[in-house]
């Protein structure tokens, strides 16, 4: 099931797969860091307990050979919602998941200790920005401002201001 259908299925009720990098672009080049993927609605009953808010996470990948300092990093949501990376160096070749909820940091998963959930389950943006507060990469999901369903997926190399 693509993204773009697993979107659809959301809508109409059915449980919805994490949005993927991959699903956007296959073809296109990616930045070095990027977000991969994101599982913005967290499997079951949304009962705000720890175990659906960490079921709700947003993965952060380096694609290259070195160390990345991701200290001072950003992503956010569209209304604002916003998690920065504290002292935290990704590994070349790696990815850091970042949960909603809860729990003790370790170098594949990071915790926003968050009592609410973060990502919309209809429609959102994933937007991450780097230590000087440059755009890197975001994810979209749903209906947005253009009025375009689906999945979209914009990497660094773009600096304007719009989302997709």
């Amino acid at each position: 099931m693509t993204a773009v259908a697993a979107v659809a299925a959301a809508a109409v009720g059915a449980v919805a797969l994490p949005a993927s990098a991959a699903d956007h672009h296959p073809g296109r080049a990616r930045a070095a860091v990027f977000i991969s993927e994101v599982q913005y609605d967290s499997p079951g009953r949304d009962d705000r307990s720890n175990r659906s808010l960490n079921s709700e996470w947003v993965d952060i990948t380096n694609s290259t050979r070195r160390v990345v300092n991701l200290d001072g990093w950003t992503f956010q949501d569209e209304d604002g919602h916003s998690y920065t990376f504290d002292h935290f160096r990704l590994d070349g070749r790696s990815t850091v998941r970042v949960h909603t909820g809860i729990g003790r940091d370790t170098r594949t998963d990071v915790f926003q200790d968050r009592r609410n959930y973060v990502w919309d389950n209809y429609s959102d943006t994933a937007t991450l920005r780097n230590d000087r507060d440059r755009f890197v990469d975001e994810v979209s999901w749903g209906h947005h401002r253009d009025d375009r369903g689906g999945d979209h997926h914009r990497h660094g190399g773009d600096h304007r201001g719009h989302r997709h």
